[in-house]
């Protein structure tokens, strides 16, 4: 099992056997069975059921298509040992996956990784992020003639897991767990249950220390997440300073405020 205290390469956990070229798949989900087929092959995880379950049901709490013709569907499973197991697909016609700019997805990066380290996909998630933001890297990825040019690309990407104990995760999915939690006080007991179902997953997607946090700042206010509206921090009321204010607006980490200590993410009124 590779040190995640050492930068790593895409190429490190991703194999040219590990790549669909040419998708058949004509909708999301012949697109994670076709790829889980894949890591099934490769004897990189072994019960595609159970994980195409896990990974509609995160679909369906929130699309991963990232926008850009790009996904990253994804799950905790058992990797049969090793960190992460991954498989790629490409995709000439384009799937539909309710992304968020509304486009069909060319390129599919299914990943699953060991339960044993929960914060794992959101540095993953960060190093991916930071490459397919380009165009320029995107282009290259969508004009690949074949699947060993294709690969040449994808190996480029530089992963860096930090020693240190940094906050990288998705705001949206912390705003969106603390919405559910505040819904489960006022619900009936059934629908409390699939409540609480869809705040496990969400839970297992976060860092453990970050998830700590978080319930004890419910415990204690109520709420853990504050948009920063206006440059103004709504759990407390204070000013935010100018630089954070802006780097949180068009950002999707997690900021902590500095008087309240509340987690904080950008107004939905700034983002429409």
């Amino acid at each position: 099992m590779k040190s995640l205290l050492e930068n790593s390469h895409f190429s490190d956990f991703l194999q040219p056997s590990q790549i669909v070229f040419n998708l058949k798949a004509k909708d999301k989900i012949q697109a994670v069975e076709e790829l889980l087929d894949v890591l099934v092959k490769q004897k990189l995880v072994e019960n595609k059921k159970l994980i195409l379950t896990r990974i509609i049901d995160r679909e369906r709490l929130e699309s991963t298509g990232l926008g850009h013709n790009v996904a990253l569907p994804h799950a905790r499973v058992d990797t049969e040992g090793e960190i992460i197991a991954i498989a790629v697909g490409k995709s000439k016609a384009g799937i539909s996956f309710d992304s968020i700019d509304h486009k069909k997805v060319h390129l599919i990066i299914l990943i699953g990784w060991n339960p044993s380290l929960p914060g794992l996909f959101n540095h993953l998630f960060a190093g991916l992020a930071k490459f397919l933001r380009y165009s320029g890297f995107r282009q290259r990825v969508f004009g690949s003639k074949n699947k060993s040019e294709l690969y040449g690309v994808l190996s480029e990407i530089a992963l860096s897991f930090p020693q240190e104990d940094r906050i990288i995760s998705r705001a949206s999915l912390l705003m969106k767990l603390q919405e559910i939690d505040i819904k489960k006080k006022k619900a009936k007991k059934e629908q409390r249950k699939k409540l609480t179902e869809q705040a496990n997953l969400i839970r297992q997607e976060l860092d453990e220390a970050l998830v700590d946090r978080y319930d004890r700042l419910m415990e204690r206010y109520g709420f853990a997440v504050a948009e920063v509206d206006g440059g103004v921090c709504q759990g407390c009321n204070i000013n935010v300073a100018t630089g954070l204010s802006s780097a949180i607006e068009g950002s999707n980490d997690i900021y902590v405020c500095e008087n309240c200590g509340k987690f904080m993410v950008a107004s939905k009124n700034k983002e429409k």
